[in-house]
Protein backbone atom coordinates (compact mmCIF):
# COMPACT_ATOMS: atom_id res chain seq x y z
CA UNK A 1 0.00 0.00 0.00
CA UNK A 2 1.36 3.39 -0.94
CA UNK A 3 1.72 6.10 1.70
CA UNK A 4 -0.73 8.21 -0.34
CA UNK A 5 -3.40 5.49 -0.24
CA UNK A 6 -2.89 5.00 3.48
CA UNK A 7 -3.28 8.75 3.99
CA UNK A 8 -6.52 8.79 1.94
CA UNK A 9 -7.97 6.08 4.18
CA UNK A 10 -6.79 7.77 7.38
CA UNK A 11 -8.23 11.11 6.24
CA UNK A 12 -11.56 9.51 5.31
CA UNK A 13 -11.72 7.79 8.70
CA UNK A 14 -11.01 11.10 10.48
CA UNK A 15 -13.76 12.92 8.52
CA UNK A 16 -16.50 10.40 9.28
CA UNK A 17 -19.02 11.97 11.65
CA UNK A 18 -20.33 8.53 12.61
CA UNK A 19 -16.87 7.27 13.55
CA UNK A 20 -16.21 10.49 15.48
CA UNK A 21 -19.49 10.01 17.34
CA UNK A 22 -18.46 6.43 18.20
CA UNK A 23 -14.98 7.66 19.23
CA UNK A 24 -13.53 5.08 16.85
CA UNK A 25 -9.79 4.60 16.56
CA UNK A 26 -7.98 3.26 13.52
CA UNK A 27 -5.56 0.60 14.79
CA UNK A 28 -3.98 -0.81 11.64
CA UNK A 29 -4.19 -0.23 7.89
CA UNK A 30 -2.56 -2.44 5.27
CA UNK A 31 -3.40 -3.86 1.87
CA UNK A 32 -6.41 -6.17 2.29
CA UNK A 33 -6.61 -5.55 6.06
CA UNK A 34 -7.94 -2.98 8.49
CA UNK A 35 -8.52 -2.95 12.23
CA UNK A 36 -10.39 -0.45 14.36
CA UNK A 37 -11.50 -0.02 17.96
CA UNK A 38 -14.64 1.48 19.48
CA UNK A 39 -14.83 2.15 23.23
CA UNK A 40 -17.92 1.20 25.17
CA UNK A 41 -20.56 3.88 25.64
CA UNK A 42 -23.90 3.47 27.38
CA UNK A 43 -25.86 4.04 24.16
CA UNK A 44 -24.15 0.96 22.65
CA UNK A 45 -25.14 -1.48 25.35
CA UNK A 46 -28.08 -3.49 26.52
CA UNK A 47 -29.29 -3.29 30.12
CA UNK A 48 -27.10 -6.24 31.09
CA UNK A 49 -24.02 -4.27 29.98
CA UNK A 50 -23.17 -6.18 26.82
CA UNK A 51 -22.73 -4.46 23.45
CA UNK A 52 -25.92 -4.37 21.39
CA UNK A 53 -25.93 -6.54 18.26
CA UNK A 54 -26.73 -3.49 16.11
CA UNK A 55 -23.48 -1.86 17.25
CA UNK A 56 -21.54 -4.96 16.28
CA UNK A 57 -23.23 -5.09 12.86
CA UNK A 58 -22.46 -1.41 12.31
CA UNK A 59 -18.79 -1.96 13.13
CA UNK A 60 -18.70 -4.98 10.80
CA UNK A 61 -20.14 -2.89 7.96
CA UNK A 62 -17.78 0.07 8.37
CA UNK A 63 -14.67 -2.02 8.96
CA UNK A 64 -15.44 -4.28 5.99
CA UNK A 65 -15.94 -1.26 3.74
CA UNK A 66 -12.59 0.21 4.68
CA UNK A 67 -10.92 -3.18 4.21
CA UNK A 68 -12.38 -3.38 0.69
CA UNK A 69 -11.02 0.08 -0.09
CA UNK A 70 -7.52 -1.03 0.96
CA UNK A 71 -7.60 -3.62 -1.82
CA UNK A 72 -7.78 -1.09 -4.64
CA UNK A 73 -4.80 1.05 -5.63
CA UNK A 74 -6.88 4.06 -6.64
CA UNK A 75 -9.18 6.13 -4.46
CA UNK A 76 -12.62 4.50 -4.55
CA UNK A 77 -16.01 4.21 -2.90
CA UNK A 78 -17.69 0.93 -1.96
CA UNK A 79 -21.19 -0.07 -0.89
CA UNK A 80 -22.46 -3.12 0.96
CA UNK A 81 -24.09 -5.82 -1.16
CA UNK A 82 -24.55 -8.44 1.55
CA UNK A 83 -23.70 -8.69 5.22
CA UNK A 84 -23.99 -11.75 7.46
CA UNK A 85 -23.03 -11.73 11.12
CA UNK A 86 -22.78 -14.74 13.42
CA UNK A 87 -22.91 -13.69 17.07
CA UNK A 88 -20.78 -16.18 18.99
CA UNK A 89 -21.21 -15.05 22.60
CA UNK A 90 -22.38 -12.02 24.59
CA UNK A 91 -20.13 -9.06 23.82
CA UNK A 92 -19.05 -8.13 27.32
CA UNK A 93 -16.04 -5.87 27.58
CA UNK A 94 -14.82 -2.29 27.54
CA UNK A 95 -14.29 -1.93 23.78
CA UNK A 96 -14.97 -3.62 20.46
CA UNK A 97 -12.14 -4.38 18.05
CA UNK A 98 -12.66 -5.29 14.42
CA UNK A 99 -10.20 -7.16 12.24
CA UNK A 100 -11.25 -7.18 8.58
CA UNK A 101 -9.54 -9.25 5.89
CA UNK A 102 -10.20 -9.14 2.15
CA UNK A 103 -10.47 -12.80 1.19
CA UNK A 104 -11.35 -12.17 -2.48
CA UNK A 105 -10.82 -8.82 -4.12
CA UNK A 106 -12.17 -8.44 -7.63
CA UNK A 107 -12.45 -5.60 -10.11
CA UNK A 108 -15.90 -4.64 -8.75
CA UNK A 109 -16.83 -7.13 -6.00
CA UNK A 110 -14.84 -7.96 -2.86
CA UNK A 111 -15.58 -10.47 -0.12
CA UNK A 112 -14.41 -9.58 3.37
CA UNK A 113 -14.22 -11.61 6.57
CA UNK A 114 -14.53 -9.49 9.68
CA UNK A 115 -13.92 -10.77 13.19
CA UNK A 116 -15.16 -8.80 16.20
CA UNK A 117 -13.57 -9.03 19.62
CA UNK A 118 -14.24 -7.42 22.98
CA UNK A 119 -11.33 -6.35 25.13
CA UNK A 120 -11.09 -5.83 28.86
CA UNK A 121 -10.35 -2.43 30.40
CA UNK A 122 -6.59 -3.03 30.24
CA UNK A 123 -6.80 -4.03 26.57
CA UNK A 124 -4.99 -7.26 27.39
CA UNK A 125 -7.62 -9.96 27.02
CA UNK A 126 -9.58 -10.42 23.76
CA UNK A 127 -12.76 -12.44 23.45
CA UNK A 128 -14.02 -13.42 19.97
CA UNK A 129 -17.71 -12.39 19.98
CA UNK A 130 -18.76 -12.29 16.31
CA UNK A 131 -17.65 -13.36 12.87
CA UNK A 132 -18.99 -12.14 9.57
CA UNK A 133 -18.85 -12.43 5.83
CA UNK A 134 -19.50 -9.25 3.84
CA UNK A 135 -19.72 -8.56 0.12
CA UNK A 136 -18.79 -5.07 -1.06
CA UNK A 137 -19.14 -3.50 -4.50
CA UNK A 138 -16.87 -0.77 -5.85
CA UNK A 139 -19.01 1.96 -7.42
CA UNK A 140 -16.38 4.64 -8.00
Amino acid sequence: MTPQKKQLITDSFSRSETLQFYKAELLEVDTDFISMKIPKMELMTRKAGMFNGAMIASLVDVSSGYAAVTHYEEDCYVVTVELKVNYLRPAIGEALISKSYVIKGGAKISVIRTEIYTVDENGESESHVATSLVTMMKIK
